[in-house]
């Protein structure tokens, strides 16, 4: 029997307790303590758990649809029933706060209910008399195994842009959790298993870059989904294409922020700063770049370094706004870029360096942080820096505005910030990217829409969620039918 705190691998309906040589330990990142240590499976384990899954695929994708969503029903309520418990865990592996962990959950149960609608959504089309006696119609059919390569800022949400989609549209999933938060799925999969899916309809296996590089490499493996940073994207959408296989993959991003003079400055300000500092910046559709057009410089470039001054940062388990960020590694990272930037001729208006948090502990904390006069072709200004790190740049109009959105690599989101409805149009009409917020700092698309990207933000023809999950999932056959009257026996 699987103890409470192991992190083992989940195949053929049941927990499987991992046969690695090497693990890596799990840290909270608000404390330094360790809360488990993730196996790198073998690739021995990496088959079993891809031969359950097949396995499984050849009775799952006989089963109506409307018996598939069943089992969705039941872990959406068991999911409402379990929300605390999981919250307290991201935050706890992740470093959130539990009002962001939370969150998080209900895009999680979202999800599993528009998944739950696949009887409509995966409906085909039909035209009769294309010719004379004949019928054309379209049907949409699972693919069969399908890879889930999930990061670590959402340990709950990420992967369910994808696996009740995969699940209802009849496939079969193998998971991969990022190895530096696995505990929240080890969680969620036990939800699972009493949802009453059969066995190995959803499989998890934990470990690093071995075990993704595995799924992508294995001949049963049709489809592959991805979310980290843009380099991995790019290197997972060339080697899974490269194998033939059906791939999505979301990359990083460097969000801008256009703010006009007519925006409000009160309701704004606390916007911008949740974008930029919520989840300590790590998340994809975090701002970056606040671009102050004319008049908004002094009002707005003050309101901003007093709303991060104010910010209160400590463990995500207390009343505060902001956790710690994922490792000692990122901390220093996203320290030298702060370096980098002043090296660049930037000025650090608030430097969240070295702070100490409201807690008292010592763990991974960084302060918000503004940055003002970055050269904006310089390093630092085109470099996702995953952090809570606002920089601010001042341009004169929103075509200059426009210019600097479109002239970065990534096209993630870009918002804009104004009571103008001509100015909102022509932003939402020409911003390279793909989600766009008016008067929204997180332009987070709800599940029934697809999680868009565009340039160095996103690889591949297919989104995450909605109907493009559904599109993603299945295989469209189109049939032309014909039945002569000489052919049909007389009854």
């Amino acid at each position: 029997m699987k103890p409470a705190n192991a992190i083992w691998n989940y195949y053929g309906g049941g927990w499987q307790r991992s046969h690695a040589a090497e693990l890596l330990p799990v840290s909270n990142p608000a404390t330094g303590e360790e809360v488990g240590q993730t196996p790198l499976s073998t690739p021995e384990e990496v088959d079993a758990a891809v031969r359950s899954a097949a396995a499984a695929w050849r009775d799952w994708r006989k089963t109506p649809a409307t018996e598939r969503v069943q089992p969705l029903f039941r872990l959406k309520q068991l999911l409402e029933e379990n929300l605390e418990d999981l919250a307290r865990t991201i935050t706890i592996e992740c470093g959130k706060t539990l009002a962001e962990s939370r969150g998080e959950l209900r895009r999680v149960i979202e999800n599993v209910e528009v998944a739950a609608g696949i009887p409509i959504l995966m409906q085909g089309s039909f035209s009769e008399e294309i010719a004379r006696g004949v019928d054309e119609f379209s049907i949409r059919q699972p693919l069969g195994v399908c890879a889930i390569l999930a990061p670590f800022n959402f340990p709950g949400m990420i992967p369910f842009w994808f696996l009740p989609y995969a699940v209802a549209c009849g496939n079969t999933v193998i998971l991969k959790p990022s190895e530096r938060v696995p505990l929240t799925m080890q969680k969620v999969l036990d939800l699972v298993a009493m949802s009453g899916l059969p066995a190995g309809i959803v499989n998890l296996v934990n470990g690093a870059k071995n075990v993704a590089e595995g799924l992508i490499a294995h001949p049963s493996v049709r489809a592959v989904s991805f979310v980290g940073s843009s380099a991995a994207a790019r290197s997972v959408y060339a080697r899974a294409a490269a194998e033939g296989k059906r791939v999505q993959c979301q990359g990083g991003a460097k969000n801008p922020i256009v703010v006009l003079p007519d925006a409000d400055v009160a309701s704004a300000t606390s916007v911008i700063a949740d974008s930029a500092f919520g989840c300590a910046g790590q998340r994809c559709l975090a701002a970056s770049l606040a671009i102050l057009v004319g008049g908004a410089r002094k009002d707005f470039g003050e309101s901003l370094r007093e709303a991060a001054q104010s910010r209160t940062t400590g463990n995500g388990l207390d009343n505060v706004q902001m956790g710690p960020v994922i490792s000692p590694e990122s901390r220093s990272r996203i320290e030298r870029l702060i370096g980098d930037a002043e090296r660049e001729g930037a000025r650090v208006t608030v430097d969240g360096r070295n702070p100490t948090v409201s807690s008292g502990e010592i763990g991974n904390f960084v302060r918000p942080t503004i940055v003002e006069g970055l050269p904006p072709g310089g390093t630092v200004a085109r470099t996702e820096i995953f952090g809570p790190v606002l920089s601010l740049h001042e341009v004169d109009s929103v075509e200059a505005a426009l210019e600097m959105v479109n002239s970065g690599t990534y096209g993630n989101a870009a918002s804009i910030f104004t009571s103008s409805g001509e100015a909102a149009r022509k932003f939402r009409s020409e911003a390279e990217v793909g989600n766009v917020g008016v008067n929204i700092g997180v332009a987070a698309p709800m599940a029934f829409f697809p999680f868009s990207g565009a340039r160095e933000s996103f690889f591949g023809d297919l989104h995450g969620q909605g109907r493009d999950a559904v599109r993603f999932f299945t295989q469209e056959k189109v049939v032309v039918e014909r039945w002569p009257r000489e052919w049909t026996r007389e009854f």
